[in-house]
């Protein structure tokens, strides 16, 4: 029972690859996977690169040549919903990819041949991500107001609609039409980031649960260029290392 731990950059994936036991490097599709134990279960790590396509090629990499059983995406990503701020931990329950659009033959956002919008992630998983970021969180405790000097309280871990786009979102008008059309249908979203999405989707062809972690690095507007390079460097690493590991150590043998 395998377990693919993707990221789009290698700051996101942490110590991961660092703390693989016995690793195997192999290359497939133009990537570069990394087979090992953490904790003594099978995993693969892989970094997917960013955006959709090169998720999605990713994903059906795993699938097709290394047989895992599930795939987990860890990484960060905007806060674009009320009240996620800077440092909060997202679990995704569903992903919607918020620049598709083939109306009027289609309801915007609708996938064609799903009938649906948004992907659902694993429930299992999910609850074993919330388990271990909300520990991780309690523990880090005051650590984080020095990672996070501007923080007005300590993170929160959230669990809601997640939206994936070949776009950076970076400007605060960009983020606050973007939310506003996704609420207008009933579409809640809390954060956007570029690769979830196209792995839900594949991993739905392919029957494999799926779930996501996204630390929030920038509230996806004027500030994210800088916000995102100082957090991905200085932050995310370790919040991926901490909450992944305690995430794997809770999967059945």
């Amino acid at each position: 029972m395998t377990t693919a731990i993707l990221s789009a950059l290698p700051e996101e994936q942490g110590g991961l690859m660092h703390a693989l036991q016995q690793p195997e490097q192999l290359q497939h599709a133009g990537r570069v996977f990394w087979r090992g134990h953490l904790h003594g279960q099978p995993v693969v790590l892989a970094l997917s690169g960013i955006g959709k396509v090169a998720a999605a090629t990713t994903a059906a990499a795993l699938a097709e040549r290394f047989g895992v059983a599930r795939m987990v995406f860890t990484g960060v990503a905007g806060g674009v919903g009320k009240g996620v701020q800077v440092g909060d931990v997202v679990v995704a329950q569903d992903y919607l990819q918020h620049d598709f659009d083939a109306s009027p033959i289609f309801p915007r956002w609708e996938v064609p041949g799903y009938g649906r919008a948004r992907m659902d992630c694993d429930a299992a998983l999910n609850a074993l991500l919330l388990e271990a970021a909300r520990a991780y969180l309690a523990d880090a405790g005051a650590h984080f107001f020095a990672d996070l000097p501007n923080a007005a309280r300590a993170p929160q871990v959230h669990h809601g609609l997640m939206a994936s786009g070949d776009r950076f979102v970076s400007t605060a008008q960009e983020s606050s039409a973007l939310r506003a059309a996704l609420l207008a249908s009933d579409h809640d979203v809390l954060a956007v980031e570029m690769e979830g999405a196209a792995v839900a989707q594949v991993c739905r062809d392919y029957g494999l649960p799926f779930a996501a972690v996204r630390t929030i690095s920038d509230r996806a507007d004027d500030s994210a260029h800088v916000d995102f390079a100082h957090f991905v460097q200085n932050v995310a690493s370790r919040y991926a290392d901490h909450i992944v590991q305690r995430f794997v150590q809770m999967l059945p043998k």
